[in-house]
């Protein structure tokens, strides 16, 4: 039936088998974190510095406390899953539906600009860190949804390469909806005078404040909440599709000697559990890179590059490429294993991010070298959710009496890589205050431009090749994949 998950292949016993259409429901409930995600990733720096007119200390505090805050949430929500019982819908899915229209309402407050003369710092921050954590009440637990719809682990993998296929699509999506509905829009700018940095900020600003065309500021405004609200519609639509479409099995994660253990006894045999820190580790830092680049990207077109007008297409050619490379990383991980995937997939920016910075400005490369940083963001994308499914498994050889970890291991690896994230943006948006940024300037002092290209090149690379060096640690490749499938077999 529609609404069933697994489907049975005659002449298999024994074997679990997800349709096409099930791969395909539950792999659309992975775009909605994606969408929002990628909007805010790539827009919300911009839209507070030039569209909020915030000042860079405040846009820092608001991203570093709200990607910080949205860490936190990740165990939080992990802990009250692993206490939630069995339902007639699942132990995972009533979180999901109960979260997406207060998680939909909270974003569009993001992109909406209060007309309040104080105060507008507090509002981003709370309406962020609101969202930050419904939408972890959504993706937490459809993160842990992997493990329960099959004891397949290759029906796992393929269900997760359908989910990456489509969250890369998601991002396209994000990227496509927020930068073509902002870009029809041309946020005003400010001419600067060339001592404007030299002399004391407080005056400049005022400065500034006096020449801003309202008029036009108010247009992008509402172009940002036009994106949000085409996004919320998503968002709903998404998990509609997902809580009609998939069904969580509760014995696919069961073997036959679980017995219950507690959170916190759960929390210590998860942390304890080498190859999951040492995934971790890897990850930890090449995700990094990637969120530096992507928080950055946006401003690094803009003013170091020149290219104000069409950023938003070059954001959209990254996403394009990421989408359309998943399969091959698919494929490419299957017929050469995981880790070779991680050196090969992750590694294969690095020339281009040194590029981008090296050469002159120009638009041909800019491309050339967004598609290739797009092909290496699919493998980025693809493999940590891959990997990890290993990881839960290779526990529960080490040990078969404990039960109901899933989320914990989802949750801490979301929370590891979200908190670093937070901290990276926050430093490198005040690195751009102590360098000089002009809100809503024409042109940035040269230090600005200076800090942008360390952002977006120099420092993700030492990110990059450090994660890569970590994964030399990384102990389950694909002989010790088969050994644990077949004594996990054995066990059920």
């Amino acid at each position: 039936t529609p609404g069933s998950v697994l489907t049975p292949v005659p002449g298999q016993e024994g074997r679990e088998r997800l349709s096409v259409c099930s791969k395909l429901c539950y792999a659309v409930g992975g775009a909605p974190y994606q969408i929002t995600g990628c909007a805010i990733g790539f827009f919300l720096q911009i839209y507070l510095l030039d569209v909020a007119q915030l000042d860079p200390f405040s846009a820092s505090i608001i991203l570093f406390v709200g990607r910080a805050w949205d860490a936190v949430t990740d165990p939080m929500v992990g802990f009250l899953i692993s206490k939630t019982p069995w339902t007639p819908l699942g132990r995972l899915m009533p979180w999901i539906i109960f979260s997406t229209p207060f998680a939909v309402i909270s974003y569009f407050l993001i992109w909406f600009v209060p007309d309040i003369s104080r105060g507008q710092m507090m509002w981003y921050l709370v309406f962020y860190c609101i969202f930050q954590t419904l939408v972890t009440c959504f993706h937490v637990p459809y993160s842990a949804l992997t493990m329960f719809i099959s004891t397949e682990q290759s029906e796992r993998d393929s269900a997760t390469a359908y989910r990456m296929t489509v969250e890369v699509l998601g991002t396209v999506l994000g990227t496509a909806i927020q930068g073509q509905i902002v870009g029809t829009v041309i946020t005003p700018c400010i001419e600067s005078p060339l001592f404007v940095a030299e002399i004391n900020s407080s005056v400049a600003m005022e400065e500034l404040n006096m020449t801003r065309d309202t008029g036009s500021l108010s247009d992008t405004r509402n172009a940002y909440m036009i994106a949000a609200g085409v996004i919320g519609g998503l968002y709903i639509l998404c998990a509609v599709i997902l809580s009609v479409g998939v069904r969580e099995k509760r014995e696919s994660s069961e073997l036959r000697s679980d017995k219950p253990v507690s959170f916190f006894q759960g929390l210590k045999l998860v942390m304890n559990h080498g190859p999951y820190i040492k995934l971790i580790a890897g990850f930890l830092f090449t995700s990094l890179a990637f969120m530096l680049l992507e928080g950055n990207f946006a401003l690094f077109c803009t003013y170091t590059l020149g290219f104000r007008n069409a950023f938003q297409n070059i954001l959209l050619a990254i996403m394009l490429s990421a989408t359309v490379t998943i399969p091959f990383w698919q494929w490419f991980l299957t017929r050469f294993g995981k880790k070779t995937a991680v050196y090969v997939g992750i590694s294969s920016a690095i020339p281009f991010l040194i590029m981008v910075v090296l050469l002159d400005s120009n638009l041909i490369i800019t491309y050339i070298v967004a598609v290739a940083a797009g092909i290496s963001v699919a493998a980025a994308f693809l493999l940590p959710w891959s990997m990890l499914p290993d990881v839960i498994d290779d526990f529960k050889l080490q040990h078969p009496d404990s039960r109901g970890h899933e989320a914990i291991f989802f949750s801490f690896y979301v929370f590891f890589t979200k908190f670093t994230s937070g901290v990276s943006l926050g430093i490198s948006t005040l690195s751009l205050d102590f360098a000089g940024y002009q809100t809503r300037g024409c042109s940035q002092p040269s230090k600005v431009n200076i800090t942008l290209k360390m952002l977006v090149s120099a420092v993700p690379v030492g990110l990059i090749l450090v994660g890569l060096l970590l994964f030399k640690l990384y102990p389950i490749d694909e002989e010790k994949r088969r050994k644990n499938k077949k004594a996990l077999q054995d066990l059920r």
